[in-house]
Formats: structure tokens, C-alpha cells, sequence
């Protein structure tokens, strides 16, 4: 009886990824191609290593009879993606060409052009000298000016890798001229805005108006999926929940930018409509020269980043690119809490308050509880995700799709009407009157030391406390951290102890401060109304 011959077991493999292996025909669960069939047993024996050019040529066969792309189409799919925006490339390799003639054209290191404004803040803060100052920004500028040239060249060939390296370089070249005039303090104005302002352009013509480098995110951005979170009523992501957080972040860059040119000497004074020369002497106080930088400038780039990364990315950006929403989150809250926390401690530190300070505060304190659902929506992805069996870090950096969700048919189009518009800027965000109480008591809390002529230690602990409340009550209008609202709480035991222990104040500061904590604290038990659904992270809106 004649044994028959049972060919070797096939098994599956991804083109991409060579590590995803199964028994079955299907699609790679980190790119979504086709699996191509191979040997058994072709890995890790000496049979790989044989007649290696026959088995790439039936390989790339057999994965265009199956409709998989080859490293050849992946060179047409970036030629043919890329096509449309070489005119990006071009306009890079022409700024860094206009770089490098910029500090001749403008005499960054010409020292008779030095005003007496940066004479007088080199001599206070103890900077390097101007000679060496004006040197290292215009080989800063000239070196910047030759690798975006040389990136923006690189990017020009219709190569995955020399398209990802080329691109990501330019971007980083963009970061360090946001930087460069504040580390070496630049002499010029003219040096410190075209330094900045080019920068911006070139990140933004590298990653913000072609689509982000990596082949990898491009497949990834082909996939479908949901435009709105499993579970949500809104979309985070839409153009019109990200329009108010640009404009703000506009503001904020506007007003930093003034104050970086009184602290670098390009202006001899600052403004401040309020409080006299409050602004001047919060900028020149020791806790500003303690910082190595311009602290005002370095908001200023802050602010940049904010405004490009909230330009960034589609509609379902919080499943596409979750790296992205994670470093904007990080910006925007933890960066944005510690920015109105020093301005909070002014009056504590310096003695007085800064009216243009307050403004960027109260700018960052409104970011805050419209950026936060946007993150939680894209924690709650990245979590689902890794419960699908995906890998966490492929997913961070490059998105991926999910089940369940739904395509965004409630967000207004384009052309709706102002009515219809202005409510889905705020989805998300509700103000129940005892958060609206809350924040009012915190402001008369600040301004009671003057009512009362409260003192020293009593009178900070007003000033700090009140601001809090404010912060607290307002962050928490954001329905996805209702819950921080109990932190409200701790202040207003804190209020009813200090009254009593610090001295400083009145009798009626402490009968004042004694009612306004006892009332914190009631106002803050209750939720309020929260119109929206999130998902699994309902179970956390208290």
C-alpha cells in the first residue's frame, strides 16, 4: 500500500512584520495586510539562507496574486502620497536657505545695534558677553539654515526611511529654533521673531500639513474605525472642540511674547493696567531671574506647541494618533497647572500681581477642562486596545482602530450656523450653579486681605487658597473630572483652621474665612448635571 506524501504545514506571515505568524489566512493585526503563505519550518534553519533572490521574487509574487503590497509599492504609495506636498519640501529647503543669509542680512552680532535695554538685562541677570551671544545665534542660525536643507532634500526621495528621517529631522530643527534665541539670548528682536516664526513654519510643513511620517501611520490611518469613542455621545477630537483651545492658546502666545521682549531688552517697559508696575516687577524679580531662560519666552514656546499640535491630526485623532493627544494633554494640564500655580504664588512670592499674567492664567485655566476628555478618550483606547491583544507602544506611537464607536453624524459641518456651532465647542463641559458658587467664593477670598486689611501670613493663605478654590471649581466643570471637585473640600478645612492659627487677620477675616470654608465645603458634595456618556468611564463621574 502506497503512503501518501503530506506536504509541510503552511503558515502565514505579515510582509511587515515578520513576527506575526499564523496557522490560518487572514490580516496582520498590527497593519492590516494580507498574510502571505510560508514555509514551516523557512525560519531559523540553514534552508532560509538558500537561494535567497528566488525566494524573494516568489514572495513578492505571491503577494501581488494576493494583493498585498511589496517594498516597490510601498514606494509608489509614499510617491504617490507625498506627490501632492512636495511643495513642502521645497519651501523647507528655501527657509533654511533664507537661515542661513538671515544673520548676515540682519546683523544678529552687530554690536553698535544692541539697544540699551539688553545692556542693562545683561548686566543684571549676569549673561554671557554680547560679543559671544551674538556669535552663537548666527552659527546657530547658519547650521539650522544646512540641515534643513539637507533634510528637505532627503525628504524629496519617494523612500518610506528617507521620507520618515528627512521629515522628522526638519520638525526637530524647527523645535531648536523655538529655543535658540531664548538659550542664547539673542540680542536682536529681529533674530528672536525669525528664528521663532520660521521654526513654526517648518514643523508645520513637515508634519502638520502632509501627513505624519511612517509608513506604519499610514496604514494605520487607512484602517476604518469609529470617529466617536465606544460608548461616548461626542466626538473629542472634532475641528469645532479644538477651535476654542487654538484660539486660546493664541492668546496666551501673543501676551507671552510681549512680556519675553521686556525680558529679553527689546521693549524698555511693560504694560500693566492694573496694578502699576506690577508686571515689571514680577518679570525682574528674583524668582523670574532664577530660571536660565526667559520664563515669559519659554511660555511663548509653550504656547507654539499648543496652537501646532492643536492643528494636528483628524477628526478621530484620539484613536489615531494617541502619542500626540498624550504629549498636548501633557501641555495643556500638568504644564498648564503648574503655569497658574506660579502665578498664583505672586502676591505670596514677589508681593503683587501681574495683569497680563492673570490673563495667560485665566487662558490656561479655560484649556484645561476642554483639552482633559480628549485624553481620557484616548487612555480608553490605548486600554481596549491592549485587552484586544494589541501592543501597547505600536499602538502609542502609531494608532490603530477599535471596535464599537460610531461615525460623527452630530457634530455641526462646515457652514452650520453660529447656534448650532457654539454648543458643540463646549460638549463636555457643564456649569452647574454650586461650581459657579464655588468659584466666585474663591475670588473673594483673593480679594479679601484687602477688605479686611488682613496681613502677612493670613493674607497669603487667602491669596493662595482662593486661587485654588477658582482653579478647582473651574477644572472640574469638565464632566470627566466632576470628581475633582472634592478637592474643594480640603480647602475649605483649611480655611476654617488658618483662620485661627496664622496671624495677620481680624476677627471678621476669621468669621469670613471660618463661613467661605464651611461653604466650599457644602457646595462641593454634590455632582451636578452631567449631560454627556463616556464609555467605561462613567463609573468615574461621582
Amino acid at each position: 500500500m502506497q503512503t501518501e506524501h503530506k506536504p509541510e504545514a503552511a503558515r502565514y506571515a505579515c510582509p511587515m512584520h515578520p513576527e506575526v505568524q499564523e496557522d490560518q489566512p487572514g490580516n496582520c493585526p498590527k497593519c492590516g495586510m494580507p498574510l502571505v503563505a510560508r514555509e514551516e519550518g523557512q525560519q531559523g534553519n540553514a534552508r532560509e539562507h538558500q537561494d535567497t533572490g528566488r525566494k524573494k521574487q516568489n514572495r513578492q509574487d505571491e503577494m501581488q496574486e494576493r494583493g498585498a503590497p511589496t517594498p516597490d509599492d510601498h514606494s509608489e504609495m509614499i510617491r504617490k502620497m507625498r506627490s501632492p506636498w512636495l511643495w513642502t519640501n521645497f519651501t523647507v529647503i528655501t527657509l533654511g536657505v533664507w537661515l542661513i543669509t538671515s544673520p548676515a542680512t540682519f546683523g544678529y552680532g552687530n554690536l553698535a545695534q544692541v539697544g540699551e535695554s539688553v545692556v542693562r538685562i545683561t548686566t543684571e541677570r549676569s549673561l554671557p558677553p554680547l560679543a559671544f551671544r551674538g556669535a552663537a545665534l548666527t552659527w546657530s542660525d547658519i547650521v539650522s539654515g544646512v540641515l534643513l536643507v539637507l533634510f528637505g532634500t532627503l525628504s524629496l526621495w519617494p523612500h518610506p526611511r528617507t521620507d520618515f528621517f528627512g521629515r522628522w529631522g526638519v520638525c526637530f530643527v524647527g523645535i531648536w529654533l523655538q529655543f535658540a534665541p531664548l538659550v542664547f539670548w539673542s540680542l536682536s528682536p529681529t533674530g528672536y521673531a525669525n528664528d521663532t516664526l520660521v521654526g513654526a513654519l517648518v514643523i508645520t510643513l513637515s508634519v502638520l500639513v502632509p501627513m505624519m511620517p511612517g509608513m506604519a501611520h499610514h496604514m494605520a490611518m487607512m484602517k476604518p474605525g469609529p470617529d466617536i469613542p465606544p460608548g461616548w455621545t461626542y466626538n473629542p477630537s472634532s475641528w469645532l472642540q479644538r477651535g476654542p483651545i487654538i484660539a486660546l492658546a493664541f492668546i496666551g502666545w501673543f501676551i507671552s511674547r510681549y512680556l519675553a521682549a521686556y525680558q529679553l531688552g527689546y521693549i524698555p517697559s511693560a504694560w500693566d493696567p492694573l496694578f502699576g508696575e506690577g508686571t515689571r516687577t514680577i518679570l525682574d524679580s528674583k524668582v523670574s531671574r532664577s530660571w536660565p531662560i526667559s520664563d515669559a519666552g519659554l511660555g511663548a514656546v509653550a504656547y507654539t506647541f499648543e496652537v501646532l499640535m492643536g492643528f494636528m491630526g483628524g477628526i478621530n485623532r484620539w484613536r489615531t494618533m494617541p502619542w500626540m493627544v498624550s504629549f498636548f494633554g501633557i501641555l495643556v494640564v500638568p504644564l498648564g497647572l503648574t503655569s497658574i500655580i506660579l502665578v498664583i504664588l505672586q502676591p505670596v512670592a514677589v508681593g503683587t500681581w501681574c495683569s497680563l499674567c492673570l490673563v495667560t492664567a485665566l487662558a490656561m485655566l479655560i484649556m484645561i477642562p476642554l483639552t482633559v476628555d480628549e485624553v481620557v478618550a484616548t487612555c480608553q483606547f490605548l486600554v481596549q486596545a491592549h485587552r484586544e491583544g494589541k501592543p501597547f507602544w505600536r499602538t502609542f506611537w502609531v494608532g490603530d482602530t477599535v471596535e464599537g464607536g460610531a461615525k460623527d453624524a452630530r457634530t455641526p459641518r462646515y457652514g452650520a450656523s453660529f447656534a448650532q456651532a457654539v454648543p458643540a465647542m463646549i460638549w463636555g463641559v457643564t456649569v452647574p450653579w454650586r461650581l459657579l458658587v464655588s468659584a466666585a467664593l474663591g475670588l473673594w477670598l483673593m480679594a479679601a486681605p484687602a477688605v479686611f486689611g488682613t496681613s502677612v501670613v493670613a493674607a497669603d493663605s487667602d491669596h493662595l487658597v482662593g486661587a485654588l478654590a477658582v482653579t478647582t471649581a473651574v477644572i472640574a466643570m469638565a464632566e470627566v473630572v466632576r470628581a475633582g471637585r472634592f478637592l474643594n473640600v480640603l480647602f475649605g478645612v483649611w480655611l476654617i483652621v488658618a483662620a485661627w492659627l496664622f496671624s495677620g487677620a481680624s476677627a471678621g477675616a476669621r468669621v469670613n474665612d471660618a463661613i467661605t470654608g464651611v461653604a466650599v465645603i457644602l457646595l462641593s458634595f454634590r455632582r451636578g448635571m452631567v449631560r454627556e456618556r463616556y464609555g467605561t468611564w462613567d463609573r468615574y463621574i461621582v
